[in-house]
């Protein structure tokens, strides 16, 4: 990058950064959709648990495909072309979903999968991209508005489904997304996205060494955090639902409880950063998600598992941020191709891990017992930290 691009680049920081956050309001709504639908969806398909883990596969394997995607959508046409793409993709699906049968639902959060795995990447790297000198803290922010997104959808699913207005509330979902991307779409053409700028360098792109520590390190982070928060934000209005000892509406909406605290954590993730070492604010999140998991698995009552799904969403909140900061300071410029790899993982654990927890929950015939799964995550991910980075931030080789 030439001196001269540099300002350029820096005075598109804002705008870029604003965009970002704007698109991840929706996302988080879209992306969080099927934990509060699945109760009512589980009912009208005539679903068991392992039918109904099933469609969260549907959704992050469709988003795999969305991510790699993604990556060429950035390299050719830039970082809001995914984005846009991503969140149209989105809107047409939510917009379908309740006029659909079990077969053609699927195709719909399929279609929807894709939209996310193209605009969730695109707009993190982005951030990491245009902050250089703030990531973790800038990331903070950018999920933080997922978040906002994330606990507002299950409070607004648990008001509509008793009156019957699910179709209302999924087409103003898909209007707002819509609406999202045209802001995006006629934004002023002066501003420079990074990767545009780079492309019109001499620089060949930095290599990337493949045999690097970090690559095996950071796919198990992503693979286990996206599968873990999946699988607690994704099951746990039906498992509220099990206990029986509060109302209905309460049981739809306990991920807005989870959701809640991943919101406040990421908020205050973002002024802690500034005092505390990233690394270190990850091992004390993840040892409070696992203290949380362990709460929930011995709840039996609806309060008790509101306090948990609260407990296990603060512990969680700034370690997906981090983690991305992380591979973004670690990889530099090589970080948007290396991303799309980690992206993968994630989608993967997303596919894998809520399907796992229907599956054990069918196959021991309780919840309670599928819920272990994004406990043994959350403690797998605590001692990757722990074990392979010390105070530089170097990863120890684990042979």
């Amino acid at each position: 990058m030439s001196v001269a691009q540099i300002p350029q680049v820096k005075n598109s920081s804002r705008p870029l950064t604003v965009a970002a956050n704007a698109a991840f309001v929706p996302i988080g709504i879209v992306t969080v959709l099927l934990g509060p639908l699945l109760p009512t969806l589980s009912a009208k398909w005539f679903l068991n648990y392992t039918q109904a883990g099933s469609l969260f596969t549907v959704q992050f394997l469709a988003s795999t495909v969305g991510v790699a995607l993604s990556g060429l959508c950035v390299s050719r046409w830039g970082f809001r072309f995914a984005i846009k793409i991503g969140l149209l993709g989105m809107a047409a699906g939510v917009a379908a979903l309740p006029y659909s049968s079990r077969i053609l639902g699927m195709l719909c959060i399929a279609l929807y999968g894709v939209g996310l795995g193209l605009a969730i990447p695109a707009a993190n790297l982005l951030v990491a991209d245009v902050n250089p000198l703030r990531r973790s803290a800038a990331l903070n922010r950018l999920n933080f508005s997922w978040s906002t997104g994330a606990v507002a959808c299950p409070f607004l699913v648990a008001s509509a489904a008793p009156r019957g207005q699910l179709t209302l509330l999924l087409a103003s979902f898909a209007a707002v997304l819509f609406l999202v991307c045209l802001g995006i779409a006629v934004m002023p053409s002066h501003i420079v996205e990074p990767h545009v700028t780079r492309a019109n360098s001499v620089t060949r792109a930095a290599p990337i060494d493949w045999r690097s520590a970090y690559i095996p390190l950071f796919a198990a982070l992503f693979f286990l955090y996206v599968g873990a928060e999946n699988s607690v934000g994704g099951w746990i209005a039906s498992y509220a639902k099990t206990f029986g000892t509060g109302p209905f509406d309460l049981a739809l909406m306990s991920p807005s409880f989870f959701y809640s605290a991943l919101m406040i954590g990421r908020w205050l993730a973002s002024i802690l950063l500034h005092r505390i070492e990233d690394v270190t604010l990850a091992r004390a999140g993840l040892l409070t998600a696992c203290a949380g998991m362990a709460w929930l698995l011995f709840s039996h009552a609806l309060p008790s598992v509101l306090v948990g799904a609260s407990i296990a969403g603060f512990g969680l909140a700034a370690v997906y941020p981090i983690t991305i900061s992380l591979l973004s300071h670690e990889f530099g410029d090589a970080a948007s191709r290396i991303g799309s790899v980690m992206f993968t993982m994630a989608n993967f654990g997303g596919a894998f891990m809520p399907w796992l927890l229907g599956y054990s929950s069918n196959r021991f015939g309780s919840l309670r017992a599928g819920m272990i799964v994004p406990l043994v995550a959350a403690g797998s991910m605590c001692a990757l930290y722990f074990l392979n980075w010390n105070s530089k931030r170097t990863p120890v080789a684990v042979n």
